[in-house]
């Protein structure tokens, strides 16, 4: 049992992933149309609540992060899985655009508790050994989450209406709560070790041996470097997760076959976070990094092009690519500095990738209120992902770097 409980572990971050990451960010688009044609908003107006989302996530989630060292990430599941289930009955009974925005604000303080920087921190508390792994299962979640709730949803507005629709979708929270409450534990809960790592008080010390502060991390190029990339390409991701049932729908394709190419690039994701964690633990991790920011850039390009016969072929290549990106990303973070302030550091991370990826949910729904297309919008994408792939050629592993002088001055 004890072999596999941090295999469990990653199990329920990658639960977590899946229903926050569906229920307020991936899954949310199947519903746009039918909202735009009750409440006559403008798709900029509508998607302005993505915005207040994902800048509030930015703002709180350095404090969130302080609450992660603290508290640790089991009440923060149990916490936000709560406010998440209350959140979902509320959207059920909207009349104005503003409840939805409050609505959005609570899916914030979700995000945060419930989200990428728990579910990381989650598993890198239970992995020395296969952390790329692990982190690679635990963001399959929010890959999945695409594949599920695209479809799911879409059964659901079909066949109840939207109103209906969101109070069903109220219970998926109360798995992630039942999960919080019997599995989640830390390795100090457990009177266990990480796996990867012997057990006793030298081997915690070579741990953290070499970790960066906060503050030391804040001064290095890596951590500036790692941060626009995060804000880049969240932009150009979260446009695209937003606004994908939209284009496809633009190119007159019906709503199952549109979900569908959603489920598409999300199961394309969902492979890339397993298949390029598993890569990195063996091979070099920035040339597995710069590749995948190539490929994501080739399906921007061709999604830009407007042309319905190499959609289906951008949806594909821009997901795959984002897949290996997003867990890299992280690997990156927690391995470049180490553990000790990672729930700061991440948190830090997440005010600029939150911060650009409402900006990309919503300035593409008003580039497309002024132009009538999405051409515009995914070219500013495609613009964005070259220069996060310049600004990545920055990063180096501050935590070696260190061990290194530190044994060379020995």
């Amino acid at each position: 049992m004890k072999r596999c409980y941090p295999w469990l572990m990653a199990v329920c971050a990658m639960l977590a992933m899946l229903i926050s990451n569906g229920l307020t960010i991936t899954g949310l688009s199947v519903f746009d149309a039918s909202l735009l044609k009750e409440f006559g908003f403008s798709l900029g107006a509508l998607k302005f609540r993505d915005l207040i989302t994902l800048v509030l996530t930015g703002v709180v989630a350095p404090f969130m992060g302080i609450l992660i060292d603290r508290v640790g990430v089991r009440v923060l599941l149990i916490a936000g899985s709560v406010l998440l289930g209350v959140a979902y009955l509320a959207y059920s009974q909207i009349t104005a655009l503003w409840q939805i925005y409050a609505i959005h604000v609570v899916f914030a303080a979700v995000l945060v508790a419930t989200g990428l920087n728990v579910a990381v921190i989650l598993v890198s508390q239970w992995f020395v050994k296969h952390r790329g792994t692990a982190i690679g299962i635990a963001l399959v979640g929010g890959s999945l989450s695409g594949v599920v709730f695209s479809k799911l949803n879409v059964f659901l507005l079909q066949h109840f209406g939207w109103r209906t629709s969101f109070d069903w979708l109220a219970l998926a929270p109360l798995i992630l709560l039942l999960a919080a409450v019997w599995l989640v534990r830390s390795p100090q809960d457990k009177g266990m070790s990480p796996l990867g790592q012997d057990a006793g008080a030298d081997a915690q010390a070579a741990s953290t041996s070499g970790d960066l502060s906060y503050a030391e991390a804040l001064r290095t190029r890596t951590f500036w470097a790692l941060a626009l990339t995060a804000g880049m390409t969240f932009y150009c991701t979260l446009a695209a997760v937003a606004h994908l049932i939209g284009y496809l729908l633009d190119m007159h394709y019906d709503m199952a076959t549109a979900s569908d190419g959603l489920a598409l690039f999300f199961g394309l994701v969902l492979v890339g976070n397993f298949l390029f964690g598993l890569v990195a633990d063996h091979i070099n991790q920035k040339a597995v990094f710069l590749t995948n920011q190539a490929v994501m850039l080739l399906g921007a390009i061709l999604l830009a092009g407007m042309s319905a016969r190499y959609a289906w072929y951008g949806i594909a290549l821009f997901g795959l690519g984002w897949g290996g990106m997003y867990t890299l990303l992280q690997l990156q973070a927690v391995n470049s500095f180490g553990l000790s302030a990672a729930g700061k550091i991440l948190g830090t991370i997440t005010v600029v990738d939150a911060t650009g990826g409402g900006l990309g949910m919503w300035l593409t729904g008003v580039f497309h209120d002024r132009t009538g297309n999405y051409g515009l919008g995914f070219t500013l994408c495609a613009a964005l992902i070259a220069l996060s792939f310049l600004a990545s050629m920055q990063f180096r592993n501050e935590r070696k770097l260190r061990l290194d002088l530190s044994a060379q001055t020995a």
